[in-house]
């Protein structure tokens, strides 16, 4: 039993939305006069019910914890979310004490025992038919099977090399087999006239992205001619089509990563790239801008792409452009 935790970061948030079966948030503002009368009556299902990571509860002052605010959509105080498993089950607006306390208890009730959330990632697979470069980050699931491979489509991409397609692929790469096991066509893809290369894929639910594994294996060759792996991205979320590059030059991306050399494992050739969780919040669609390469070659080169975080509901048709076109967030 315990006192609601103040929040004072994001990561702290997240970690705990993950780590704990049910969680329930207050979204509170310090000049919020209901929030105040309310306040106690949080704190007591808090000393009484609160248990470890199977119930807690939270305090989120909204005008310290702007990114929390905007992620859940709470414009209103007191706001107070329900979380189960990380997804929002029920929302509470105003000094409502009634409605508060039977909704808690309700899960209460009802939220012993269970799993705290997706098992941890094991040991990175190296053949068979749900390959990974690494393995799958604490508390999340490989959610690279909800991109909807009909609607991915790539911008300067050397179709003579493969379809995009390939870099969704859940084999092995044929770079990473034994010679006499390589495949008679690439599985990679690869950009065409220059370095940059853009690529979109819608999905078919509402995800929470945590992290991109992102796959380079170009050959060893001291070749100008050889492609390079990836070395500044530029992702934007929930957008309805592919965006050119002269826009995506001219529009703030959701998050900018550089992969540093030392980031590519040895044996996988594969970079884990951390993404800010709480930009990535029911994501419908994400547009990546392979904006450049590391090295002096002329192309890049993808084998691989894996996401991991949580999916939620299932896309409709036509629910995409309605999710937060045209900005970048």
């Amino acid at each position: 039993m315990a006192k609601p935790v103040s929040i004072t970061s994001s990561e702290q948030f997240f970690q705990l939305l993950t780590s704990t079966k049910i969680l329930i948030a207050d979204f509170y503002a310090d000049w919020c006069q209901p929030c105040k009368v309310i306040a106690p009556v949080f704190e007591q299902l808090s000393t009484q019910l609160s248990r470890p990571n199977q119930m807690s509860f939270v305090k989120i002052n909204v005008d310290e914890q702007q990114e929390i605010s905007q992620a859940f959509g709470v414009t209103a105080m007191p706001t107070f979310l329900i979380f189960k498993d990380g997804d929002v089950v029920q929302t509470i607006q105003g000094a409502n004490s009634r409605g508060l306390t039977d909704a808690v208890r309700k899960f209460a009730a009802g939220g012993e025992g269970g799993d705290t959330g997706a098992a941890a990632g094991g040991e990175s697979s190296e053949s068979g038919s749900n390959w990974l470069g690494a393995a799958v980050p604490k508390g999340y699931q490989d959610i690279t099977d909800q991109v909807d491979l009909k609607g991915i489509d790539l911008l300067n991409c050397d179709n003579d090399i493969g379809p995009g397609k390939n870099i969704f692929e859940r084999s092995q790469p044929s770079a990473l087999k034994p010679k006499a096991k390589e495949e008679s066509k690439p599985d990679w893809v690869e950009s065409d006239t220059d370095e940059q290369l853009m690529l979109f894929m819608p999905f078919n639910a509402s995800l929470k992205i945590h992290s991109l594994h992102i796959t380079s294996l170009p050959p060893k060759d001291e070749d100008d001619e050889v492609p390079m792996r990836p070395k500044t991205i530029k992702l934007y979320t929930n957008r309805s089509h592919i965006i050119g590059f002269d826009e995506a030059d001219d529009v703030q991306p959701t998050q900018e990563v550089t992969i540093e050399p030392r980031d590519w494992d040895a044996k996988t050739g594969t970079a884990k790239v951390d993404l800010r969780f709480v930009k990535f919040q029911r994501v419908a669609s994400l547009v990546v801008y392979f904006v450049d390469g590391d090295g002096d070659g002329e192309k890049i080169r993808v084998d691989r792409i894996r996401l991991f975080g949580d999916s939620g509901e299932k896309m409709e048709m036509g629910k995409l452009e309605k999710f937060g076109e045209p900005g970048g967030e």
